[in-house]
This record gives C-alpha cells, sequence and structure tokens, in this order.
C-alpha cells in the first residue's frame, strides 16, 4: 500500500483496482526491469482492443 499510494500517488480507487500483475508491473518498470513485446504478440492486442476515438 505504501508503494501505491506514495510512489506511485494512486488514489485509494485506483489501487484497489490493480490486479496483483498490474502492481508488479509498476514495480519492475520503476525499478527498471523491461520486457520487450514480439510483433506477433503486440499485433495480437492491437486486434483484441483497438483503439476508440473519444467523442
Amino acid at each position: 500500500m505504501a508503494f501505491g499510494f506514495g510512489v506511485l500517488r494512486l488514489s485509494s480507487h485506483e489501487f484497489w483496482r490493480l490486479t496483483p500483475r498490474e502492481l508488479a508491473g509498476a514495480v519492475r518498470a520503476l525499478a527498471g526491469e523491461t520486457s520487450q513485446v514480439s510483433r506477433d504478440t503486440l499485433n495480437e492486442l492491437l486486434a483484441r482492443f483497438p483503439d476508440r476515438k473519444l467523442s
């Protein structure tokens, strides 16, 4: 909780909506650990979650 509120500066609503995987990803990102997504995975994600125009 201290990391979510103090370091990430999340509201309580944002913090409690995080999954453990999302929180772990934030910790890894701030620790400098990154991983690359393959082109195939990226294309699959783009197909599953297309951008939508906001009106």
